[in-house]
This record gives C-alpha cells, structure tokens and sequence, in this order.
C-alpha cells in the first residue's frame, strides 16, 4: 500500500461492494430518517384536475406524508412513512383511480445475504433461485451452492428479508438472516435493566437525541438493542455511553456489545456434529443387520440360530433383520423423504429422490419378503434389508465426510477474518497532545478519529494514520509482501498487519466495516457467491438428470427380469437363495443409488471458492468467478505505463528556463496552474517548487490563486493566474493553443525524452517559458514480468498519454515492443478493443482515473491496490500491494482453477458414465463382478467427496514468479 500522507484520509483504502444503494439519510430530524421517497411514472394524466384527484387520494392515505405530481411530466413525487404504508400500496391506489403506473423509477434496491440449510446439488440451489425470484420485489437472487449463501437484491418498498425467508421455507428448505443491506454501520447491544417498554421508550428517546443515530430497533424480550448510525457523527462506544446515562434508579441501563457468534462456523460445526450422530446411530443399527446378513450365515455353527424359523419360514435372521433395519429407514433416513417431498411439490427432483427411491424399494421388498416367509410353508426368497440399512448409513458417512471438506474451502477466508486484534489500546490526550490515559477496549468499540498505541509486536486494531513515532509494520498477511514496511509520522497503516519494532501513536480513520480488512473479506465473499460461466454446464445437466437415472434404473430392472423370467440367460447366473426378479431389482437399485448429482454441482464453486481464498491470501482479490474464467483467456495484456509500470510517484530531474522569467516565478507559476490538477506529474511540478521554496527561502513562499481552471485530458492543464494565461502540458496542448515552439526547445524536448524523461512545458501569455524535465523510475519487476508472460505466450502492451520518444525508451527497458503514445482516457479503451477485434482476450493493469475506461473496456480489468478508488471499483480483479507480478499470479491462479474445474467435470461426469454401466450389471455376464447396492452407495458418496478433495488441492498454490530485489519488493520509498 502506499504511504502519502494524511491526504484523503476519508476514503476507504478499497471501495465497498457497490451493490447496496439503500442509504440512511443524514438529516438530524427524526422524522426525516424515518421517511422514504418514491417516483411514481403515471399514464392517462389529463389535466391539473387528474393531478389535483390523485393527490387529494393519495395525500389523504395513512403514512403519505407529501405528494406532489406534475401533469406536464406525467410523474409523482410521494414521501411516506414505511411504518405505515409502502409503495405497493400506494401505486395501487392510483391504479384504482384508473390512472396507470408505468413504472418504479428511483428505486431504492436493498440487499440482503442469507444462510441456506439444506441445499445437496445444482438442483435445490436452482429451486431456491426460483422461490425467491417469484417474491413480488425480487430484482435479482444469486445462490452458492457451495457457500450455502443466498445474495437478494429487492424493492424495500414492496418487500423484505421476512418475506424472503418464508418463501425459501415454503420451498422446503432452511434460511437464516446473515446480512441486510443496511447493516453497513449497525451496532448490536447487549442492555442489563432493559425489561419493560418504559424502558425501551426511555432508551430510544436518548438514542434518537444523538447526532448521527439513523435507525433504532429495542428487542424488550432478548434485551438487544440495534442501532443503524453515521460512522462520521457516532460510534459505539458513544451509543453505550448514552444508553447508560438514561439510567437512573431503580432502573440502571448497562449496555455492552453483544457479538453475534460466527454464525457461519457455528453452522457448520453443528451440521458435521449433526451428520456424524446420524452415521454413528445408523452404524448402530446397520452394523448388526450386515453382520446378520453377510457374516454370521458363513460360519458354521456359529450363526446356525439365525436359520431357526419362528413361524413358517419366517426365520429368527429375517425378523432381526427387519427389526434392526426399521428405524435406519424411517428414523434416521426421515431426512431423504423430507428432501424428495420438498423437490417433488415444486417439481424437480435431487439426491434425495434417488436415495429414498433406492431404499424404498430395498426395504418394502424386503417387507413383501416377510409377510410372504410368515404366510406361506413353502416360499423362499431373499430379503435386502441390509442394502437399505447400510446404503444410508453409506451416504451419511458420505456427506459427513464432504461437509467438512467443504468446510475446509473457507480457511483463506476465515484466517483473514481472524487478523484482526480483539482488543485495542485507546488514549485520552490534552489539548496539548498529551498522553492523559491509556484504556485498553475492545477492537468493535473503536470509533472513527480515536488515537490507539501499538507496541511493538501487536497489531494493528484499525486502518488509520501514523501521528507519532515510527516503526516497521509486517503487511504480508494482507498484501503477501514479505519485506516489512516502514511507518513514520504520516503513513498509513492497516488494520490486522503487525507492528514489528517501534511503539507508534495511530489515528483512527476507518473502523468497522469500512476497514480495508473488511473490505478485502466482503469482495471475497462476494466473489465466492458469484457463479463462473462454467457452471452452466452443471445448470444443464441437473435439469435432466435424476429424471434420466429414474429411467435407467426402470430400463435396467426391466432389462434384467424379463430375460430372466423368459430364460434368455442361463440360469446359473443367478446367485443362490435369489430368483430372477430380486437379481433384477438389485441392478435396479444400484443404477438409482450409484448416479451422483451432487458431484457435478460442488466441481466449480468449491475450486472458485478455494481460488478466490487462496488469492486473497496472496495479494490478489478477484471478484467472482467470471473474472476468473475469463483471466484464464488472457493472450495479450495492456500495461499503463506512469504508476503501474513506473513507480507512479515522478520527480522533477531538471528545469529548464527558455525566457527571462525568473526561475522562482516559473515555478510559481506552474505549481498555481497544476495546484487542482490529481495527475502524478502535476504533484511531481507541486512537490518540486515546494522544495525550491525551502532550499532557496524565498520570502514570497505562498501559492498563487488559480481561476478558470481547465483540464484537457492526455495534454494538460490551463488556468488564469492574475493577469496571465498559464498553461502546463505536453507539446500537444501548445499546439492546440497555438503557441509557437523554437527549434531549441524541441531539441531540448527531444533529448529528454531520449533519456526517458518526460518534458512539461510552461507558457505563458502563449510564450513557452520553461520546462521540467520529469523522471518515474520503472518498478524494479517490470522487466522480469514482460518477459516472464512472454514466456507464458502473452504479449505485453503499453498505453499511454506520454509522448511517443519517452513511452518507446520505457518499452525499450521492460522488453515491450508494442506501444500506444499520446491516448486519452477514451483513445485506451478504443485501443483494447481494436486489440479484441483481432480475436485477443485482454487483460487491462492500470491504476488512474484515466484508466476506468479501459479497464471497464477489457475482458479482464486489473487495477493496482494503491491506485484510486474509481479504477478499483472499474476492475475485475485488484491487486493489493501494487506489484506487478501478482499479474501473473491473477492469469496463472485463474489457468490452475479452470484446469481444477475441468478435472472434477471429468471426474465428476467420468464416475457417472462408467458407475451407471456397472451397476446395471454390464460387467456381470462376462467376469461375474456386480455392483450391490450398498456398494454402490458407498461410490456415490465416494465421488462428491472426491471432487471436494480435488478442489482443496489449490490450497497449495504457489506463485509462478517470486521477484527478489535488493530493494526490497513494493517498497518504493526511496525513490520518492
């Protein structure tokens, strides 16, 4: 990350997830806070006489607090209470006063994140897709099957995440509230003495008397209380401080944080409990009926009992059997009846219909079996009770075993979820800056603005800047650089890095949510959740899929039997104590139990899930898996040159005075004109006179004020200073004003940019004055990155504002013989897609606002972390410590994930294709090998848990190019 100082302090170190547009307004009136405003698009107006109808109408509603609708426009502007009444309501209203509503415009879209329970396949997250998708208000729902995470963006106004749970349970499965939009800035507490609804009255009207409290909600029975706040205006310590003023006897208010469990965690930990009790209790009972079935009847006399026949031929083994058997079918198995219930009544169909089919059938033969061994003298027929008991106690081992591989796939994120300290030193100082106490609070009450202490080998609570000391900071948990970073008076420093070996005062700037540590957290999850491309083919094959088993196995059985009762093959193959129908049923089975669904659903998020972890850990955060297939592509990528090939921080290496102006009053001057402008030369122009200013002491030391500024983008700039018209810029802008450039200072310009410099030229009055001659030192890994993607088979590009002399000396350097000079913002977004016409997949790497365009324009947009916030938000995929050889790893992280995602197809699809054949018996004329059901369930649990496996095999990524430099890797510092 980089050290600048304490400008910008504001804004966020990563930009959030974007996708949230319900804000909190931040007006001090309650009243306002609780208002909501709807534009309403309206058909069939007439007159003022229509307008006047519907606001008489409407106004006159509970809840309505303003109407006002312009007949001219066909438009109405509503403000309403959503206590009272909400939007719906309000356009059904007008619609019953036969006036039509075209449209919602300005809608505010919540989003809200949710637990799932009870999702196996591709299948059940698709018929969560669809309960959610049919919620009135739902604009768009994306499931994870692996995440077990549902992301929903709605109409506040028309519905809300109550509404959203319901539906989901409607469909048959579990949900949990995870997140709501609006939970940005929330603070949940915990308050002691908070037992009736006088004290709830009395707590909130405190509340509401703090500035910046957007939203409180009193919970009487639980004792909780949440409150939606301005991170600029409160924090929560201050909340817990008010609330505890409110007190007074009898009732004492104590309030203190109350951190809701890592409900994820939690979840999962009960759910491997949960599906390890059912396995071990279905062992319980399975053990006894295999050993009943399979074991004891070989040895003689030891199992000679089980012969014994209570009644006709009902057998004392047959009975134990059944009994043993009984409660691992209903009991334990009740969960795979309730699954194909759920997936019936909306009319799909997954694992679980397979399953309950398969076991069905085992066990009421079985059943039929009995009845006919008790009724009749001389039947014989073998039972399979222990084909139903053990094919579910398979399974359950199976999904046992998977749940927590699955588990696994989440570490990156969990271990960056950890960095942070629970714990924080926070300092009271005097006016004077003086240290008056030190507190040591929880890291959650930390509040925008606080001074903390981190000694030395702590960490650090918070983003914020360094006030006072310095010392060296390990950031290689967040940003995977391994050398550590020094931190003096000014720098950043990031919340969850280490402090290493000097004791230093840091001023809070973000806190909570908006840390750069919770924000890396957020765009990896968000990413985990998106779906890549590629599971599109799972999408498709689910569809059909498990109806086509069903009709396999109804094929096989019938394939088997008929043969066998028309004595089409020869009798011996039918084992002993079997007759031709049970041999057939037993194929039947296999075919329904061994075909795995599931397998071809957990291919592509659990290695996308595994990936996007694992490149956060290494410095590179990819936003989905779109990104991530698409990188794979990547043949050709497109380099900026100033700040994402060069170091991004140029110095003035020479002036050049071509008048009688006066050297201090050219830098003046040009430092006046650049004063507004956020290009790097321009600080580079700033930064040198200010130098000049104190090396020389010149008495007149402040800056000239600078009216009618202009910016003309790729040239430069152009301002009025006093009574002289400056302008600052390249050899393009002085020809677009016509100012007259001598044969001297082209030479000049020329020899410059012969030495890779760039020249800004100063005229005045339509006079070139002057020149600063600029230099931005490369990266020390540019080279070796141009050259290792050569060798990957990917051409390097520069693009450039610069001019053509200085940006061909920079590709010289780095090994790049493709070069696009003097291109405007828009001229790079045109120059990728001329490249995308020639049939290339780009990849884009800038860091500017001038890049936006281009990365938007890519097929893959790489911003570099330290760039600005509109680059990050327009990129596919950020590179965190502004090296560039984590390009590389972004290509070649995303190759290794598609090959990963490739092979568990094949795997997946693989298993299928040659298990179904064996289970239907196709092997068995020929070597005598079958496939017996509980066998056969035991290879489908087998094949999901190997796709897991195959997924977790990434955590063992490594990065294809470690640069060593003797300066150390991203540390640029001294070449400021």
């Amino acid at each position: 990350m980089e050290q600048n100082g304490e400008a910008n302090l504001t804004a966020p170190l990563l930009q959030p997830n974007g996708s949230v547009a319900v804000d909190f307004p931040h007006e001090s009136s309650q009243s306002d806070k609780k208002t909501r405003k709807v534009l309403l698009r309206i058909r069939e107006i007439q007159c003022a006489s229509c307008a006047a109808s519907i606001e008489s109408v409407v106004g006159d509603m509970k809840g309505v607090e303003s109407i006002s609708v312009s007949p001219l426009h066909g438009q109405a502007i509503i403000r309403y209470n959503p206590e009272f009444i909400n939007a719906k309501r309000i356009k059904d209203a007008i619609e019953d006063l036969n006036f039509g509503v075209n449209e919602f415009t300005d809608q505010e879209i919540a989003v809200c994140r949710l637990r799932i329970k009870g999702m196996a396949c591709t299948s059940c997250s698709e018929s969560v897709e669809r309960a959610l998708l049919t919620v009135d208000g739902v604009k768009k729902a994306i499931v994870g099957l692996a995440l077990e995470e549902a992301k929903i963006h709605f109409d506040p106004n028309i519905t809300d995440s109550v509404h959203l749970i319901e539906a989901i349970e409607d469909a048959g499965f579990g949900a949990d509230l995870i997140s709501s939009g609006d939970d940005f800035n929330k603070v949940h507490l915990k308050v002691e003495g908070l037992n009736s609804s006088e004290d709830a009255t009395i707590i909130k009207s405190y509340l509401e008397a703090v500035e910046g409290v957007n939203h409180i909600e009193i919970d009487e029975v639980s004792h909780k209380v949440i409150v939606a706040y301005d991170p600029d205006l409160t924090g929560p310590r201050s909340l817990i401080e008010h609330i505890q003023e409110a007190g007074h006897i009898p009732n004492i208010y104590h309030a203190s944080l109350y951190t809701t469990t890592r409900v994820r965690e939690t979840e999962q930990h009960h759910e491997i409990t949960a599906y390890r009790n059912q396995f071990l209790w279905s062992c319980l009972f399975s053990v006894p009926v295999f050993m009943f079935s399979m074991v004891l009847p070989m040895f003689s006399p030891v199992g000679d009992w089980l012969s014994y026949k209570l009644y006709n031929n009902l057998t004392m083994g047959m009975l134990l059997r059944w009994v043993f058997c009984t409660p691992v079918q209903f009991i334990i198995g009740w969960r795979f009846y309730v699954g194909s219930y759920h997936a019936l009544r909306r009319g799909s169909s997954n694992m679980d219909v397979l399953v309950a089919l398969g076991t069905n059938a085992a066990y009421f033969y079985s059943v039929y079996t009995v009845i006919k061994a008790l009724t009749s003298e001389s039947f014989e027929g073998q039972d399979f009770f222990e084909t139903s008991s053990m094919l579910i106690s398979f399974i359950l081992l199976g999904k046992y075993l998977e749940v927590v591989a699955k588990g696994k796939t989440s570490d990156a994120l969990a271990k960056l979820t950890e960095l942070a300290p629970d714990t924080a030193t926070l300092l009271s100082l005097n006016v004077d800056g003086n240290v008056i106490s030190e507190t040591e609070i929880s890291t959650q009450l930390l509040q925008r603005n606080d001074v903390i202490k981190i000694v030395p080998g702590s960490k650090v609570p918070v983003d914020g800047v360094v006030i006072r000391g310095q010392s060296h900071v390990n950031e290689s948990m967040i940003t995977g650089e391994a050398k550590a970073v020094a931190k003096r008076t000014g720098d950043k420093v990031i919340g969850g890095t280490v402090n290493e070996n000097g004791c230093i005062l840091v001023k809070a700037t973000h806190v909570g949510s908006e840390t750069a540590l919770s924000q890396i957290v957020q765009l990896v999850e968000a990413a985990q959740l998106a779906r890549a491309p590629v599971q599109k083919l799972a999408d498709k094959i689910s569809r059909f899929f498990v109806p086509m088993v069903v009709v396999a196995a109804f094929i096989t059985w019938l394939g088997w039997f008929i043969p066998g009762e028309t004595h089409l093959y020869p009798r011996s193959w039918i084992p002993k104590a079997m007759d031709g129908f049970e041999l057939a049923l037993q194929f039947g089975i296999s075919v329904l139990v061994v075909a795995c669904p599931c397998a071809l659903g957990l291919a592509t998020p659990t290695a996308v899930m595994v990936a996007t972890g694992k490149g956060a850990s290494q410095g590179v955060l990819i936003k989905g898996g779109n990104a991530l297939e698409k990188a794979h592509k990547v043949k050709a990528v497109v380099f900026d040159k100033t700040g994402t090939l060069t170091i991004g921080r140029p110095a003035v290496v020479q002036i050049k005075n071509f008048s009688k102006i006066s050297l201090q009053e050219l830098c003046k001057l040009a430092a006046a004109a650049e004063v507004n402008s956020e290009h790097p030369l321009a600080k580079a122009v700033i930064e040198h006179s200010k130098k000049l200013h104190q090396q020389y002491g010149f008495s007149d030391d402040h800056l000239l004020e600078a009216k009618d500024f202009e910016v003309h983008p790729g040239a430069g700039v152009g301002a009025s200073i006093g009574d002289k018209r400056v302008l600052v810029g390249n050899k393009r802008l002085m020809l677009a004003f016509q100012v007259p450039i001598s044969l001297e200072i082209q030479d000049y310009v020329s020899d410059m940019e012969h030495l890779a410099r760039t020249c800004v030229l100063v005229a005045v009055d339509a006079v070139v004055c002057g020149a600063f001659a600029v230099s931005d030192p490369l990266k020390p890994e540019a080279g070796r990155v141009v050259s290792f993607l050569n060798s990957m088979s990917i051409s390097s590009i520069m693009v450039t504002g610069d001019n053509w002399a200085t940006a061909t000396a920079i590709a010289r350097e780095v090994g790049i013989e493709k070069v696009f000079a003097e291109t405007d913002p828009v001229g790079k977004a045109e120059r990728i897609k001329d490249l995308q016409m020639e049939g290339l997949t780009v990849a884009m790497v800038g860091d500017g606002i001038n890049d936006s365009p281009a990365l938007v324009a890519a097929d893959v947009g790489m911003a570099i972390g330290a760039g600005t916030d509109i680059a990050i938000e327009a990129a596919d995929i950020v590179l965190i410590k502004s090296n560039l050889e984590d390009v590389i790893t972004a290509i070649d992280l995303s190759r290794k994930t598609l090959a990963r995602i490739r092979l568990n197809y094949v795997w997946a699809l693989g298993y299928n294709v040659l298990g179904m054949p064996i289970a239907a018996g196709i092997l068995y004329p020929f070597t005598g090998i079958r496939l017996p059901p509980w066998l056969a369930g035991a290879c489908m649990a087998a094949s999901s848990l190997s796709v897991v496996c195959s997924s977790l095999l990434l955590q063992s990524y490594k990065k294809p190019l470690q640069v060593q430099d003797a300066q150390g890797r991203g540390d640029y510092s001294n070449y400021v």
